[in-house]
């Protein structure tokens, strides 16, 4: 057994060279809602039930359909109000299942990324063969779609293979989801490519928020704005990345869209120091801008935890 799965360096946080955002500011800010799609009665997968509370189960479908017929739309007009745009972690299938979505995503010029096909198709006991199929449905359905080349990914249902990391990056996507551990970018040890691993906080993401912790929406409101005010101080040393990943199933609540407003607002008073941005967009100033710095300063530093794993 292995003491650490060496994906990522042992990088300490103090005296990291300075990173600085695009017009000097302090953090880059990133808003991510998932747009997925969860079959009434999916495969079976030996390692996951789809429905944990037995298969099939209409109430939660019925509560994830909501998302998409009601919760996306109220969600990404509070987004338009703030001249946001989301970065969309998306379930491929929703191209064919729920094309008005994608066009309306489309017209606003918001990203999309892949979030598997179905957030109810896992990849535990996915093949190789079987994991690049998905990654090539999800290019080539999204383009045909928008015309756009997406370049993030997040696995369906945080679920991964050990070869996972190493087949997006050989196929030219710039940044994963799937890590969580640090508050600004990494390079990821992948056979090719130049991977980097984007910050996407389960601390504040709504399922956690509302799922797990159980918290109020003003809890969540309340967190939201302190995680932000951190990240925010930290950033004038060097620049931090802040995501909010959300479901429309849940944020987009009657009773709790309004509360989570006062997040935005928030956000958006501080707009001489934030840099608001896609995915893509963070993943590509980095890669252009602080990879190899950050490489550097790993191998100066003496830190790496086993073998580099880095594309020469």
């Amino acid at each position: 057994m292995h003491a650490d799965p060496n994906l990522y360096d042992f990088w300490p946080y103090e005296g990291r060279p300075k990173l600085v955002w695009p017009d000097g500011k302090k953090l880059a800010f990133w808003i991510a809602p998932n747009i997925e799609y969860y079959e009434f009665t999916p495969p079976p997968n030996a390692q996951r039930q789809p429905w944990p509370r037995g298969n099939p189960d209409v109430v939660a479908y019925s509560q994830r359909s909501w998302g998409n017929t009601v919760g996306h739309w109220r969600l990404m007009g509070l987004l338009d109000k703030y001249d946001l745009r989301g970065s969309i972690s998306l379930s491929i299938g929703l191209v064919d299942h729920h094309p008005e979505i994608i066009e309306a995503v489309a017209a606003r010029k918001w990203e999309f990324f892949s979030h598997g096909i179905y957030n109810t198709r896992y990849s535990y006991g996915m093949s190789p063969e079987q994991e690049l199929a998905v990654l090539k449905d999800s290019r080539e359905t999204v383009e045909r779609a928008t015309g756009e080349r997406i370049r993030g990914y997040l696995a369906p249902a945080l679920t991964h293979t050990e070869q996972t990391l190493d087949l997006i990056a050989e196929n030219d996507f710039w940044y994963t989801c799937d890590l969580f551990q640090d508050d600004q970018p990494q390079p990821i040890k992948t056979k090719t490519g130049k991977l980097v691993s984007m910050p996407y906080s389960l601390e504040v993401n709504d399922v956690i928020a509302y799922s797990v912790q159980g918290w109020s929406p003003a809890r969540y409101t309340e967190v939201l704005i302190r995680h932000f005010d951190q990240l925010l101080e930290e950033g004038a040393r060097s620049g931090t990345v802040m995501c909010i990943p959300l479901h429309a199933y849940l944020v987009s609540q009657p009773h709790r869209l309004g509360p989570f407003e006062e997040i935005l607002k928030h956000i958006c008073s501080h707009r001489d120091d934030v840099w608001f941005a896609t995915g893509a967009e963070i993943a590509k100033y980095y890669r252009a801008n602080y990879w190899d710095q950050t490489l550097a300063d790993i191998d100066a530093r003496g830190v790496a935890t086993g073998g580099t794993g880095f594309a020469p």
